[in-house]
């Protein structure tokens, strides 16, 4: 397609459709078990465990089962047998007490991406090659047995919800379940932003600007030109310049080159030069590779490219399906040319879902980006506005969720109670399990060797060969280092370099095995800062869990709340000021307090249990140094409002999105009865919670993807 890099269209295109047909397939049972399952069990389910083996990054939707344990950030719970049934605490708000709540937890993961936030995950994922996509549905039963249960094998060595502390729930309803993400549109995400406003997708049109050049500068130049033009611009050959002769030759043909050239390809300069009687622009770098390694800024733009009355940013709206913020961004960068560096946003968002979010990018026009809508699926770009400043991590005020879990159990009567305690009370925040990884190795780990200054166990942890799912090219690659502990030799195995491992790998190989710290240092700092905020999360998840089962959900004596940035004890005198939604708990730091009760000392006990000094969490690295922060214990949910609906094709949609909007289709209309019932939930969270936590207290489900792997291929079974 004009003005797109050679190839990747069709990548994206059969990505895309791939990414389609799984969608149609992936029917997550999250239903109570029954007698009747197996015969039940749709063969789609069946292939997608095959998936899962191949797309092991990926495994967001998965089952989920009332009483039983499983869900991850994406959600999901299943079915045990009742002799394998263990206890799961509950406290229940109607006496303020710890109950009991019975969990089935049967015997029976991906490296994550930076920190989560606001409700998301954020998930690398690799799909399958349409060869094994379209092979696999012609697999016979006894094979695809076979497959889910091995990869069922492998992921025996993941992490519980009682493995990172999570072992609460505060409501008293009684559960029920539902499929959730048995479409990855039934799980939509907006975001809230600075002003409060919700972001929608809701205007594709481009802002009218005299100085934006023609649409004829993504037209003018031949696929060949534009191959010579990237290969220049990348140092991919020996030459210093691309001549491009100018066939019909006016002053406006040379002037839409000139501008083609620039605006597509950055770090390129021209010129005109006569050659033999003919005219030709010659592209060429005008300063060598520094010109196009450095980052430009609002202060060092390029000499012509950029109106002074403009802003220097272009912000955006990004709606996108089925795919993380940092790979669309990474997908972005490369049809512009562009280093994914000169982007910002103000939060991460989750994989398996549709996603809206603001997005800003430096000295990049919004014709340029809307030429994108024309090159890219499952994308689009709207909503564009110059702005002089870019978004900063961490300016949202929250994300709006709207979640439909298929084919519910609950009664009418059910739900209401449930959705009425969500709205009232609310949920425990746990950092949900996508916090902490879906390997053997928890990243949490990680961190507390990190902050124990064990440099080699860091090293040891990352790249050494693991129990679990992983893909295959990262196996061959811990095995290489286990046999040779040449980083040289491992890297060679990884196809992919800029993966964690890849980049220790390469750190390694640059400074030596006898400095580790600087090694590790080459990982991008924020990916390093989330081992450390794993273990900080951890040590919360499990401090909160011995709150509520000390002194349940009241506030007490000795807790802390905030004022505005400061934190304070509650007094005797002070306690009926306060409720269970004020009190805050501290993450582990050097500028925190702890609660002047008995939960002072878990964390003390805990913290040492780890050979960490709770007085003293400065680290020798400043990086490393953990100031602490406080968090609430309960959150209420914002916005809630629900619907339940009968249906009958579970592969329609069953509310509109912002693309459907501006392709006026009319929303769905709903019979009073069908073959199934669905529980639309709309609600928005503030930043740095999970949206997943939410609707564990709905359902009263589990969310560790061990154990929903193992509760689908027990139901297959």
């Amino acid at each position: 397609m004009l003005g797109c890099p050679r190839g990747w269209f069709l990548r994206v295109a059969l990505t895309s459709a791939f990414l389609r047909r799984q969608d149609q397939r992936a029917r997550i049972l999250v239903a109570r078990p029954a007698p009747r399952a197996r015969s039940q069990a749709p063969g789609s389910l069946k292939r997608f465990l095959g998936y899962l083996k191949m797309e092991m990054t990926e495994m967001t939707s998965v089952s989920l089962k009332r009483g039983s344990a499983a869900i991850e950030d994406n959600d999901s719970v299943a079915p045990a047998e009742e002799a394998k049934r263990q206890k799961v605490s509950g406290c229940c708000p109607a006496t303020g007490q710890d109950g009991l709540e019975n969990s089935s937890l049967p015997s029976s993961e991906k490296v994550p991406g930076p920190p989560e936030t606001a409700g998301q995950g954020k998930e690398n994922s690799e799909v399958p090659s349409e060869e094994e996509e379209e092979e696999d549905g012609l697999s016979e039963e006894g094979e695809e047995e076979e497959e889910a249960e091995s990869f069922a094998d492998m992921m025996k060595h993941g992490l519980t919800e009682l493995d990172v502390g999570i072992t609460k729930f505060v409501s008293s309803h009684q559960g029920f379940s539902g499929i959730l993400k048995e479409r990855y549109s039934d799980f939509v995400v907006h975001e809230i932003g600075r002003d409060g406003r919700i972001s929608h997708l809701s205007d594709l049109s481009v802002p009218v600007d005299e100085e934006d050049p023609s649409e004829d500068v993504f037209t003018v130049l031949t696929a060949e030109e534009k191959q010579r033009l990237e290969e220049l611009q990348l140092f991919k050959n020996k030459e210093t310049s691309v001549a491009i002769e100018v066939i019909e030759d006016t002053k406006e043909k040379r002037t839409i080159i000139h501008q083609a050239i620039k605006s597509l390809f950055p770090g390129l300069e021209t010129k005109t030069e006569d050659r033999e009687g003919k005219k030709y622009i010659v592209a060429y770098h005008a300063a060598g590779k520094k010109a196009l390694a450095k980052v430009r800024t609002a202060a060092d733009p390029r000499k012509h490219s950029w109106p002074k009355s403009r802003g220097s940013y272009c912000h955006f709206v990004l709606y996108k399906e089925n795919k993380d913020t940092m790979d669309a961004i990474n997908l972005l960068s490369k049809y512009l040319r562009v280093k994914p560096n000169i982007f910002s946003y103000m939060g991460t968002k989750d994989k398996r879902a549709i996603t809206v979010q603001e997005i800003a990018v430096l000295k990049i026009t919004a014709q340029r980006l809307a030429h994108l809508n024309k090159c890219l699926m499952n994308f689009k770009l709207g909503n564009f506005s110059y702005q002089k400043n870019p978004l900063k991590l961490g300016e949202l005020q929250g994300n709006h969720f709207t979640v439909v879990l298929r084919n519910i159990t609950g009664t009418d009567n059910q739900v209401e109670q449930a959705m009425n305690s969500l709205k009232e009370i609310g949920f425990i925040n746990y950092y949900g399990m996508q916090r902490f990884g879906t390997t053997a190795v928890p990243t949490y780990q990680v961190g507390r060797a990190i902050l124990q200054n064990s440099w080699t166990e860091v090293m040891d942890l990352i790249l050494k060969p693991r129990s679990g799912a992983e893909k295959g090219y990262l196996v061959k690659c811990r095995e290489e280092w286990a046999k040779t502990k040449d980083p040289a030799a491992a890297l060679r195995k990884l196809p992919v370099k800029r993966c964690v491992e890849g980049q220790l790998l390469r750190g390694l190989s640059k400074y030596g095995m006898k400095n580790i710290v600087s090694a590790f240092g080459i990982i991008p700092r924020n990916n390093r800062l989330m081992y450390i905020h794993s273990y900080q999360s951890y040590v919360w998840n499990n401090m909160v869990s011995k709150r509520i089962d000390e002194y349940g959900l009241k506030p007490v004596p000795g807790d802390l709340v905030l004022k505005g940035a400061t934190a304070t004890f509650i007094e005797e005198d002070d306690v009926n000021n306060y409720s269970i939604h004020d009190v805050v708990m501290p993450l582990p730091g050097f500028d925190v307090i702890y609660p002047k009760h008995k939960i002072s000392e878990a964390y003390r006990e805990m913290l040492t249990a780890d050979n960490l000094d709770i007085d003293n969490m400065r680290h020798k690295i400043r990086d490393y140094s953990l100031s602490g922060a406080y968090r609430k214990i309960i959150i209420r949910p914002q916005n809630v409002s629900w619907e339940v609906v009968a249906y009958d094709d579970p592969k329609i949609p069953l509310f509109n999105t912002d693309v459907d909007n501006l392709e006026g289709k009319p929303p769905p209309v709903f019979a009073s009865e069908g073959k199934y019932r669905a529980l639309k939930m709309d609600f928005s969270l503030p930043p740095s919670t999970y949206a997943t936590m939410a609707i564990r207290e709905v359902l009263k489900m589990d969310t560790s993807i061990k154990n929903q792997t193992q509760l689908n291929t027990t139901w297959l079974r």
